[in-house]
C-alpha cells in the first residue's frame, strides 16, 4: 500500500510537467486543398462514359514513340531506351500489332501480334520468335523486349468497356494530389474511383480501379489486379483530345511484377478505318530461333507446318 501511494505522489509533478507543455507539444498541419472547379458525377454517368468511349473505338492505327525502362528493387538497377518509333494497330474486339524500330537506325526491334489469347512476338536483335499465351511471361529471359506482351498494351491504352452483367462497379469518392501548373504547388484534389469487382475461378475479386479527375472527369488513371489482388498494370493518361470522342496522346504503363515501364507517346492516330487480316499476320522468319511458352499451339497463325 506504501509503494503505490508513493507512485501516485510521483506522477504529480509528471503530470503538472505534461500540463505545462513541457512533454508534449503540437504542431499545425496544414493541407493545401485545390481551388480547381470540380465537376460532378454518378456512379451509373462514370459506367456509361467508359462503355461508350469502348464501343466508339473499332479499329485503331496510331505513329507513337515509345520510352521503355526496364528494373526496379528487384533488379538493382534501371535501363532506359529511348526514342523508339512504334506503329499500333487495333481491330476489336482483340486484334493487336505492335511494331518497335531502333533508333536512328529505324531497324525493327520487335514485332508483336495478338489475337487476345495467344500471342507471337519477334525480336530480330536477339533473332528469337516467341509464341504462347497472353497471360505468361517467360522466367528465364532478362530481356524486357522478350517479356513484353500485346494485350498489357491492349488493356491499358484501350480501357475495356464495363460489363454490368458480369462486373459490379463500386464509387468511392477518393482524393489525390495535384501540381498546380503555374505555382508548382501540390494541393489535395477530390477525385472519382470506380471499383470493377469481377467473378473468378475462385470467388469475387477487384480486378480493376479505374480514377477520374474532377476537372473533367476523364479516367486519368487506371490500376489492373490479377486474381490474387497484386497489380499487374498501373496505367496513367493525360493530354486527353476530341476525335468524335476522347482520347489520350500519352499513356504511361508499369508493369511491377516484370519490373518494366512503357510511355507511349502518340504523334498520330486514326480510328474506325479498315484494318485486314493480312495487317495482324506475323510469320516465323526463316532461321529464327522459337521458344515456346505456356503450352503454346503446336502450330501458332503464320507459322510454317512442319
Amino acid at each position: 500500500m506504501r509503494r503505490l501511494v508513493r507512485y501516485r505522489f510521483a506522477l504529480v509533478p509528471l503530470l503538472a510537467l505534461s500540463l505545462n507543455g513541457c512533454l508534449f507539444r503540437s504542431r499545425t498541419v496544414t493541407v493545401r486543398q485545390s481551388t480547381a472547379h470540380l465537376l460532378d458525377a454518378t456512379k451509373e454517368q462514370l459506367v456509361a462514359r467508359i462503355n461508350t468511349e469502348a464501343a466508339r473505338i473499332q479499329t485503331l492505327n496510331a505513329t507513337v514513340d515509345i520510352d521503355v525502362s526496364t528494373g526496379g528493387a528487384t533488379k538493382g538497377k534501371i535501363t532506359d531506351y529511348r526514342e523508339i518509333r512504334g506503329y499500333i494497330l487495333y481491330r476489336a474486339p482483340a486484334m493487336l500489332r505492335m511494331i518497335g524500330l531502333m533508333p536512328i537506325v529505324r531497324t525493327r526491334a520487335f514485332d508483336m501480334v495478338s489475337d487476345g489469347t495467344e500471342f507471337k512476338l519477334w525480336v530480330p536483335p536477339k533473332n528469337k520468335f516467341v509464341v504462347g499465351r497472353n497471360d505468361v511471361i517467360n522466367p528465364a529471359s532478362s530481356q524486357p523486349l522478350e517479356n513484353l506482351r500485346p494485350q498489357a498494351i491492349q488493356d491499358a491504352l484501350l480501357i475495356r468497356a464495363i460489363d454490368e452483367k458480369a462486373d459490379i462497379p463500386v464509387l468511392e469518392n477518393g482524393t489525390e494530389i495535384v501540381e498546380n501548373p503555374k505555382t508548382r504547388k501540390s494541393a489535395e484534389q477530390p477525385d472519382y474511383q470506380l471499383d470493377i469487382i469481377s467473378r473468378g475461378e475462385q470467388g469475387w475479386y477487384l480486378s480493376r480501379k479505374i480514377i477520374f479527375s474532377r476537372t473533367d472527369l476523364q479516367p486519368h488513371r487506371q490500376i489492373i489486379y490479377d486474381k490474387h489482388g497484386y497489380v499487374v498494370t498501373d496505367a496513367h493518361y493525360e493530354e486527353f483530345r476530341q476525335y468524335g470522342g476522347t482520347f489520350p496522346l500519352q499513356v504511361q504503363i508499369w508493369r511491377p511484377q516484370e519490373e518494366y515501364s512503357i510511355t507511349l507517346h502518340i504523334l498520330k492516330i486514326t480510328f474506325n478505318q479498315p484494318l485486314t487480316d493480312e495487317q495482324f499476320a506475323l510469320a516465323q522468319p526463316p532461321g529464327a530461333q522459337l521458344v515456346r511458352l505456356g503450352g503454346a499451339p503446336a502450330n501458332p497463325p503464320g507459322d510454317p507446318k512442319k
